[in-house]
C-alpha cells in the first residue's frame, strides 16, 4: 500500500520573512518573539538548470539571460498624470493624486472607514471616465450594495465581483481593463499555487507580489485593504509593506466623528502626510481646517496647553490636556493617550529635578485632544506647561502656544520649521508664543508676540509667580 507523501511545511517570521525548519519562540534573524507561523510549501519542479547545479556542472548565472544596461540619461519617458480621487484630503496624502500602475495599501481598525472611503473613490473615478473594478472578498455583494445606497447614486454604478481566487481576479481585471481596482481585503485572497490558507504569510506575500506585477504591467492602479493586528500594526508579513508603493493608515477612535489618514510610506510623495476626515451619513468628508477642529472645544480650564505640530508638510495646532490629582493608592498612575509614556516619565523627572515640581504623590494623566499622536519632541514644552497648570490649578494665558523640546538639564531647545508653526498659530488667532530661545525667528508674524524661553524653571516662574 502506497503512502502519500507528507506536505512540506516551514515556519516563516511574520516580521522579517525569515524561514525556519522548526518552530521557536524567538526569530533568529530579527529577534522578535512569537512571530513564526507555519505555512505549506508548494513543491518546485526541477528544471534542467537546477539538475545541472545539483550535479556540480553549472556556473554562476547559468540558465539566465544577459540584460544590456544603459545610462540613466538614455532612459526616456514622461511621468503619467495623476488621477484625482474626488477627495482633496485623500489626494493630498497620496502626494497629489493617484498614480497609474501604483499599489496603495490601506490599513486601519475594523469599522474605521477603509471600505467606505475606497467605495467613495471608486464612485468618483467611475463617474469621471475611469472604470473601476471593486473586488469584495469579505462582504457579500448585497452588503456592498447597502453601503453604496448610503453613499449615493454614483456608487451604485461601480463594477463589483465577489471573488477570493487570485487567478480569477486577475483574469477578470485583464478582461475588463479597469483604470483602478480595489481588493478588499488582501487577507481573504489566495492563489492555488500555494497550499496555505488565505491570510497566511506565504499567501499574503505571494498575492501582493502578483497584484504588484499586474499593476505595473497593465498600468492599473490597485488599492489593497489590509487587516491590523491587536497591537495596531498591519497584519501579515513585513514584506507586504515593502512590496506596495504607498501605505496609508487610518488613525482615530471609532466613536469619534473624525478620522486621520496618515501616509507611512509613499514612493510618489512625502511620508507622514495626514488628511483629516469627518464621518457623516454620506460617507467621509475632508476637513479643510484641522487646527480649528482640534481647538474648537477648548474650555480655558487649568491643565490645557496648545502646541503646533508639523505633520508631513502641514502645520497643525492641537491641544494637550493634563491632569494631576492626589493618588488614591500606594503607587501613583501614569496614563497617557497620544503621547509616549516613557517620554512622559522623562518630563516628570525633569520637572521634579529642575523646576521643583514633584509628582511623587500624584496620579498623572495626559491626553492629546482629537486622537492625535504627539510624536515629535516639539510638544514637550506644551506637555510640561499643561502639567504645571494642573498642579497649580491655574489656567495658562489665553491665546498662548508652546513650542520646544525639553532637555534633561531643564533647557528648552529649538524646533524646526518654526516660521510655519508660528504662521499657523497667528492664523488661528493665537497672541503669544513661548519658543526655545535658539529657534526664535528673525521675522515673527506681526500679530503674534514671540517670547524666548531658556529653561523650564524660568518659564514656570513667569507663568505662575
Amino acid at each position: 500500500m502506497s503512502v502519500a507523501a507528507r506536505a512540506k511545511t516551514v515556519y516563516r517570521c511574520t516580521e522579517c520573512g525569515a524561514e525556519s525548519l522548526k518552530w521557536a519562540g524567538k526569530c533568529d534573524s530579527c529577534g522578535e518573539w512569537n512571530t513564526l507561523a507555519e505555512e505549506m510549501v508548494a513543491p518546485k519542479s526541477a528544471g534542467n538548470g537546477a539538475a545541472r547545479r545539483r550535479a556540480g556542472s553549472a556556473s554562476f548565472g547559468d540558465g539566465g539571460r544577459v540584460v544590456a544596461p544603459r545610462a540613466l540619461r538614455a532612459v526616456e519617458g514622461t511621468e503619467a498624470d495623476r488621477i484625482k480621487t474626488g477627495l482633496p484630503e485623500f489626494d493630498f496624502v497620496l502626494g497629489g493624486g493617484l498614480v497609474p500602475g501604483s499599489v496603495v495599501l490601506v490599513g486601519g481598525e475594523p469599522g474605521i472607514g477603509k471600505s467606505t472611503i475606497l467605495l467613495q473613490v471608486a464612485a468618483h473615478l467611475n463617474q469621471h471616465g475611469h472604470p473601476v473594478l471593486y473586488v469584495s472578498g469579505e462582504e457579500s455583494p448585497l452588503q456592498v450594495k447597502l453601503r453604496a445606497d448610503r453613499l449615493g447614486g454614483d456608487a451604485l454604478d461601480v463594477s463589483l465581483i465577489g471573488e477570493t481566487d487570485l487567478e480569477s481576479i486577475i483574469a477578470s481585471a485583464t478582461s475588463l481593463a479597469p483604470r483602478a481596482m480595489v481588493v478588499d481585503s488582501i487577507q481573504t485572497v489566495f492563489t492555488g499555487d500555494l497550499e496555505g490558507a488565505p491570510g497566511s504569510v506565504g499567501q499574503v506575500r505571494e498575492c501582493a507580489a502578483r497584484l504588484m506585477r499586474f499593476a505595473k504591467e497593465t498600468g492599473t492602479a490597485v488599492f489593497v485593504v489590509g487587516h491590523v493586528t491587536k497591537g495596531g500594526g498591519l497584519a501579515g508579513p513585513k514584506t507586504l509593506e515593502h512590496i506596495v508603493d504607498t501605505v496609508v493608515y487610518f488613525e482615530g477612535e471609532g466613536m469619534l466623528d473624525h478620522r486621520i489618514l496618515r501616509a507611512t510610506k509613499n514612493r510618489f510623495g512625502s511620508v507622514d502626510e495626514i488628511g483629516v476626515f469627518r464621518m457623516t451619513a454620506n460617507g467621509l468628508e475632508g476637513v479643510e481646517n484641522p487646527s480649528a477642529l482640534f481647538l474648537g472645544e477648548r474650555t480655558g480650564a487649568s491643565g490645557g496647553a496648545v502646541t503646533a505640530l508639523i505633520e508631513g508638510s502641514r502645520p497643525m495646532l492641537v491641544e494637550v490636556q493634563a491632569l494631576a490629582a492626589k493618588a488614591g493608592f500606594g503607587t501613583p498612575q501614569r496614563v497617557s493617550a497620544g503621547y509616549d509614556g516613557r517620554r512622559l516619565a522623562l518630563l516628570l523627572a525633569v520637572l521634579d529635578k529642575r523646576a521643583g515640581l514633584s509628582f511623587a504623590q500624584l496620579d498623572v494623566f495626559v491626553n492629546a485632544v482629537g486622537g492625535v499622536r504627539l510624536v515629535e519632541p516639539s510638544a514637550d514644552l506644551a506637555v510640561a506647561a499643561a502639567l504645571a497648570s494642573s498642579v497649580y490649578d491655574k489656567a495658562l494665558p489665553e491665546g498662548a502656544v508652546f513650542l520646544g523640546e525639553l532637555g534633561l538639564g531643564g533647557e528648552v531647545r529649538g524646533v524646526t520649521q518654526v516660521e510655519r508653526r508660528l504662521a499657523e498659530a497667528e492664523r488661528l488667532g493665537m497672541r503669544v508664543a513661548y519658543v526655545g530661545e535658539r529657534s526664535v525667528p528673525k521675522r515673527a508674524p506681526k500679530g503674534l508676540q514671540v517670547k524666548p524661553v531658556r529653561d523650564i524653571g524660568g518659564l514656570l516662574r513667569e507663568l505662575f509667580r
